[in-house]
């Protein structure tokens, strides 16, 4: 007797590439409510007795939600690069693999934080605000002032993949480039970069643009606070495409109104999808929705490296980025074998 697919469940519509892909090959559930999270009373509903999830990062994936898919799960998906929704020890501790999808959004995410960049330090935003209530109005010496970049400092907070391209982007805008991390880059790497490493607090008092590219963790949430901000120039402009938490945006909002930093440009937020509601009311920040992996090809590329995960766990295959990697065997029962 021939083996019914895997069920699986998708907690959002993927792109066509990707959806194609699952063709013949699983029997997927589809989530195609309204374009936000899947409500969680469903969630925990759907989730039972699948054999993988394919999941954003807005879908929190816990106890509760292990215990409601049951012993037959064996792979979640993330459809991201982070993966601070899962918790992946309790994960292990069940024999279920997490993966996630590196590397495929990393130039995608890098354009756009050059486009906040570019964005904060010449007043893009509050520049486009002005003429579209179509009031008459004169262009002025003091008009939607800004700040230049040639030859000022960036300065990126982690220095991995993303950070890594941001700052050869640099270059073409004669900028000098510092970074911190719990790492030192190798000595080659540095060089062909042309980054300097430097502490935190040397980070802060020397940028003029900082560019936030760390995983949120314990030690990063909220680090960027009053104190911290403090500590940076009253010129600089802060650019957060990492985390949301990894900036306390009430503290964010207050340097900027009180001209404790210049402009903020955030694609990424403490409690997404809501923004810090002082933070909507200043001109000098920019905010857009997320959309650090929204090419088309990028798009594609997590869907299929997503779906190409999620099939190899359900197969019991070794998917191509997983995110723990001490998997229990599964039995095809999907219960762990000790």
């Amino acid at each position: 007797m021939t083996e019914p697919p895997p069920a699986v469940l998708l907690t959002r519509e993927l792109v066509p590439e990707a959806m194609r892909a699952l063709e013949g090959r699983c029997a997927p559930d589809v989530y195609t409510g309204p374009p936000d999270a899947i409500p969680r009373a469903e969630f925990l509903r759907r989730a039972e007795g699948r054999h993988g999830l394919l999941v954003m990062l807005t879908e929190r994936v816990d106890r509760e939600l292990l215990d409601a898919a049951g012993p037959d799960l064996r792979v979640v998906a993330n459809h991201a690069v982070g993966h601070d929704n899962i918790d992946v020890a309790e994960c292990t501790r069940r024999g279920v693999l997490v993966t996630n999808t590196p590397d495929v959004l990393t130039e995608s995410t890098a354009d756009l934080t050059w486009a906040l960049i570019l964005a904060s330090v010449r007043r893009i935003a509050g520049g486009d605000r002005f003429p579209r209530p179509r009031a008459p109005w004169v262009r002025g010496p003091r008009m939607v002032l800004g700040q230049d970049l040639h030859g000022k400092v960036l300065g990126i907070v982690g220095c991995g993949r993303v950070g890594q391209a941001v700052a050869r982007r640099a270059r073409g805008f004669g900028m000098h480039v510092v970074y911190t991390a719990p790492r030192r880059l190798p000595a080659q790497r540095e060089a062909e970069l042309g980054v300097r490493r430097r502490d935190l607090g040397q980070l802060l008092t020397e940028a003029d643009v900082v560019s936030v590219h760390a995983p949120l963790t314990p030690m990063t949430r909220h680090l960027f606070n009053d104190e911290t901000f403090a500590m940076m120039k009253p010129t600089a402009v802060l650019v957060n495409t990492a985390r949301g938490p990894i900036v306390d945006e009430k503290a964010l909002a207050r340097a900027v109104e009180n001209a404790v930093i210049f402009a903020a440009g955030l694609d990424v937020f403490e409690r997404e999808p809501e923004v810090e509601e002082s933070l909507l009311a200043l001109d000098s920040v920019t905010v857009v929705p997320h959309p650090g992996s929204t090419t088309t090809r990028t798009r594609a590329a997590m869907g299929l490296l997503a779906v190409e995960n999620l099939l190899a766990g359900v197969s019991g295959r070794r998917p191509r980025t997983p995110v723990n990697h001490h998997r229990l065997p599964v039995s095809r029962s999907g219960s762990p074998r000790s």
